[in-house]
């Protein structure tokens, strides 16, 4: 459930404001503000076998945004890739220090080849 939450979250963060206002609050009440259905259906004016139907439709709703558009998969490719230019500028400053210019060199052009790969999946258009 716990992973659950956190990719609806993350769809949410993405997505949300493309939602309508009612299924924007069931889904901020339910996820973010962790309210239990009744409470919700309360707020809402809705029955909570209303918002039940209501949440699953509109986490539906999120996938298929996610499916149609891609960002946040892009959003976490591109974090994986800016780990490896942390990781490599770490490598090429110990070459560095170490004065071994070849590895330096190598991490430098992995930096510039991933920086490329970004630039690239940016431009990607589905």
């Amino acid at each position: 459930m716990f992973e659950k939450i956190v990719e609806i979250g993350l769809l949410f963060d993405f997505y949300g404001k493309l939602l309508n206002d009612k299924q924007y609050s069931a889904i901020e009440f339910y996820y973010i503000h962790d309210l239990s259905l009744s409470e919700i259906g309360e707020l809402l004016g809705i029955s909570r076998q209303g918002v039940h139907d209501l949440l699953k439709r509109t986490e539906k709703k999120l996938f298929i945004f996610e499916e149609k558009l891609g960002l946040v998969k892009k959003f976490s490719e591109n974090k994986e890739k800016i780990k490896e230019i942390l990781d490599s500028t770490d490598r090429a400053i110990k070459s560095l220090d170490e004065n071994n210019f070849v590895l330096a060199k190598e991490q430098i052009m992995k930096i510039n080849d991933i920086a490329i790969d970004i630039l690239e999946i940016g431009q990607e258009v589905k």
